[in-house]
C-alpha cells in the first residue's frame, strides 16, 4: 500500500480496519487524541489536505478557515449535517458520504423497529422474563400489520430499501418527498398529508434547517390514535416534546425510534413510555456494515489524492462540478 504525501485530520475515533488504513496512506493526525486540540490544529493547520470525520465532529466554516489547504471532507455516514458542505463548495472543498453501504442494514432495522412497535415484541419479552406468563398469556396486541397503510418519508435509496422489504408484508406505500418520482406508490407533497392517509409512518429524513421538527404536533394528530411512528433518519427532524405528548396522550398509539435530537442522551419521558421502542442509533451497526462505510471513506480519500476523483460526493459538492 503506497503511502501518500498527504497530512489527513482525522477528527474521531475510527473502527480499527479503518484507521489502520489510514494511517498507512496518510500522515494521519489524530485531534481526538490530542491533550490541547488548538494548539494541535493551530500546528498542523498549513499542511491539512483532508478530513475524516463522522456525527457529531461538526466541520463548518470556521475550522475549513483555518485549514487553507484543504481539499476534501470525507465523512462517515450517509447523513452529512455535521459538516457545512455548501459553504464547503463555495471554497472548492470536495464532501463524500457513504451511501448506498448501509442502505440494506438501516433498511432491516427500520422493519424491526416497525414490528416490534406494531406487535409490542419487546414488551411481550420483559413479560415473559419478569415471570408473568405463569399468572396468565400476554394481552392480544390492538395493532397488526395486516392491512395496514405505510407511509415513507424520504424515498431515496433507504427509503426505496424499506419499500421493497415492506411490500413484501403486503402494505400499501405512499411516500413523501421534495419531489414526486413518478414511480409507483402514491405521492403526497406534505408530511401532514401522508400521515393523514397511512396507519405507519417512518421517517428517513436527513437533519438539517430544512426538516428541523418537521414531525410535531399537527403530523402526529394527522396519524391517529392506531398510528405507529418509526425514525431511522435524523432526530433533529422531530418535536421531541410533541411526539412524547403524542404518546401519552394517545393521539398516536406507537413509536420505535433509533434516533434522538441529542444524542446519546435520551429524554427520561421517552425512556418511561411503555408504547415506544428505543434504540441507541444501531441502524447500520453491524461489524460488516460499518467496515463498508469505513472502507468507502478510506477510498474516496484515497481516490481524490490518486486520481482527482472522488466516489460519493455529496449533492452540494457535485464532481465535476455543474
Amino acid at each position: 500500500m503506497t503511502k501518500l504525501d498527504v497530512d489527513l485530520l482525522v477528527m474521531t475515533q475510527m473502527r480499527e480496519y479503518v484507521l489502520d488504513q489510514l494511517e498507512a496512506r496518510f500522515r494521519a493526525h489524530k485531534l481526538y487524541e490530542a491533550s490541547d486540540p488548538d494548539e494541535m490544529l493551530a500546528r498542523i493547520a498549513p499542511d491539512i489536505r483532508a478530513i475524516a470525520t463522522g456525527a457529531h465532529k461538526y466541520v463548518d466554516v470556521a475550522l475549513m478557515d483555518k485549514l487553507p489547504n484543504l481539499e476534501i471532507v470525507s465523512n462517515f455516514g450517509v447523513g452529512y449535517d455535521n459538516v457545512d458542505a455548501k459553504s464547503a463548495g463555495t471554497r472548492g472543498i470536495i464532501v463524500t458520504n457513504t451511501p448506498d453501504v448501509l442502505s440494506d442494514e438501516v433498511a432491516d432495522t427500520a422493519i424491526g423497529l416497525m414490528i416490534n412497535a406494531v406487535r409490542e415484541l419487546p414488551q411481550a419479552e420483559q413479560f415473559l422474563r419478569a415471570g408473568k406468563w405463569k399468572s396468565g398469556e400476554y394481552p392480544l396486541t390492538q395493532n397488526t400489520l395486516r392491512e395496514k397503510r405505510l407511509g415513507i418519508a424520504g424515498l431515496g435509496r433507504i427509503g426505496k430499501a424499506i419499500a421493497e422489504r415492506a411490500e413484501s408484508f403486503g402494505l400499501s406505500i405512499a411516500y413523501y418527498g421534495r419531489t414526486n418520482q413518478n414511480i409507483a406508490y402514491e405521492y403526497h407533497d406534505t408530511l401532514k398529508g401522508l400521515a393523514e392517509h397511512v396507519d405507519i409512518l417512518i421517517s428517513v429524513l436527513p437533519g438539517g434547517a430544512a426538516t428541523d421538527k418537521a414531525f410535531n404536533a399537527e403530523v402526529f394528530s394527522a396519524l391517529g390514535p392506531t398510528g405507529t411512528f418509526i425514525n431511522i433518519g435524523r432526530g433533529s427532524a422531530v418535536d421531541e416534546a410533541a411526539l412524547i405528548a403524542a404518546l401519552e396522550n394517545g393521539t398516536i398509539r406507537s413509536a420505535g425510534l433509533d434516533v434522538f435530537a441529542k444524542e446519546p442522551h435520551v429524554p427520561d419521558a421517552l425512556l418511561a413510555l411503555p408504547n415506544a421502542v428505543l434504540l441507541p442509533h444501531v441502524g447500520s451497526g453491524s461489524v460488516y456494515t460499518r467496515n463498508a462505510m469505513g472502507q468507502l471513506l478510506v477510498d474516496n480519500l484515497t481516490n481524490w489524492f490518486e486520481t482527482g476523483k472522488p466516489i460519493s460526493p455529496v449533492a452540494e459538492t457535485p464532481f465535476p462540478k455543474t
